[in-house]
């Protein structure tokens, strides 16, 4: 049993020493633990730094790509060298590395393939009253997006088994903690969450520099990712809406016409309804495409799940799969 834990970094040299010798060596029912530094374009010297503290493992980007292409690329070299278990931390301290043994035990044990740590963030003293507001807000509604109950949607700290990580599709253009929850829950792939502990801040986040910034993007992905699944319901809901309106203002024209003398000041009313009755039928006819779509989609999705499988399988066949190049490099 192999577990690779990944650390997407961009200048942490001062506090991914931490971090790496937080990172337990040895746990029951695994027989070998690597570590993977994903250099995501570092101004400093996070690289070397990760290499003289014990990583394995170092990809690094020419400049800076983002933490959602930092996250995939990660991903991909740990299911090309053969993991069957990857977990993915922060490289600054975060999350208590010794955790690590919980956080893998529900995949050992068979119970889920995604285990998502639950930092409790009530309970986070450095969290402001208003972060702390929006976690519980945003756990909710992604819970409910997804069908399963998840109290830390924000957690990256997370492991995945290899099937998992096959299944989950690794978008690159926002980070991956709330797209993986609503895939998981979507996709019906097993998953559990367990309390993990955090250290004392080191510094301030870096993904967003404004609160409004997170909520505007996390609705985005909230929206993006749902709808993928969801979108013959979300347009034939809107589309019945409009229709169901549409036909009120037709009673309502109607019943002016024949019933009172007022008949010709009430024209607009009739147009108005043949807009919102063709309206709602073009969403409707548009809900079909984007769920033949996302069918196709589908298909696409079970190919490249399919090749992932064979590239672990080559990998294992052919030699050391840790000499592979990382995709993006």
């Amino acid at each position: 049993m192999k577990l690779m834990v990944q650390i997407p970094c961009l200048n942490e040299e001062e506090t991914l020493p931490s971090t790496l010798n937080d990172i337990p060596r040895e746990i029951d029912g695994i027989d070998q633990i690597e570590i993977v530094i994903i250099d995501d374009g570092s101004t400093d010297r996070t690289g070397e730094v990760a290499k003289e503290n014990g990583a394995d493992h170092v990809i690094r980007f020419s400049a800076n790509r983002g933490l959602g292409h930092a996250f995939a690329a990660g991903m991909d070299y740990c299911i090309r060298a053969g993991a069957d278990i990857i977990v993915n931390t922060d490289g600054d301290n975060q999350y208590q590395g010794a955790d690590i043994v919980e956080l893998v035990k529900p995949i050992l044990e068979g119970r889920a393939e995604l285990v998502i740590g639950d930092r409790k963030p009530e309970e986070v003293e450095h969290f402001s009253l208003m972060k702390k507001l929006l976690q519980r807000v945003g756990s909710r509604t992604v819970s409910r997006l997804a069908n399963m109950d998840v109290p830390d949607v924000a957690s990256g700290f997370k492991a995945y088994s290899r099937e998992a990580a096959c299944r989950i599709n690794m978008f690159t253009d926002f980070d991956h903690t709330v797209d993986h929850v609503i895939q998981a829950g979507r996709r019906r792939i097993p998953t559990v969450s367990v309390p993990i502990r955090t250290n004392e801040k080191l510094r301030e986040s870096r993904l967003f520099s404004s609160v409004g910034e997170f909520i505007t993007r996390s609705l985005g992905v909230m929206v993006r990712v749902y709808s993928s699944y969801g979108a013959m319901r979300i347009f034939s809901w809107l589309g019945s809406l409009s229709i169901f309106l549409g036909v009120c203002l037709g009673i309502r024209f109607v019943y002016i016409f024949f019933l009172t003398d007022h008949s010709d000041s009430h024209v607009q009313s009739l147009i108005l309804a043949s807009i919102l009755m063709l309206a709602g039928l073009q969403m409707i006819l548009t809900g079909i495409v984007a769920d033949l779509v996302n069918s196709s989609r589908s298909i696409q999705e079970d190919i490249s799940y399919r090749l992932r499988r064979v590239e672990t399988e080559v990998s294992h066949s052919e030699g050391d799969p840790s000499d592979l190049k990382p995709s993006g490099e």
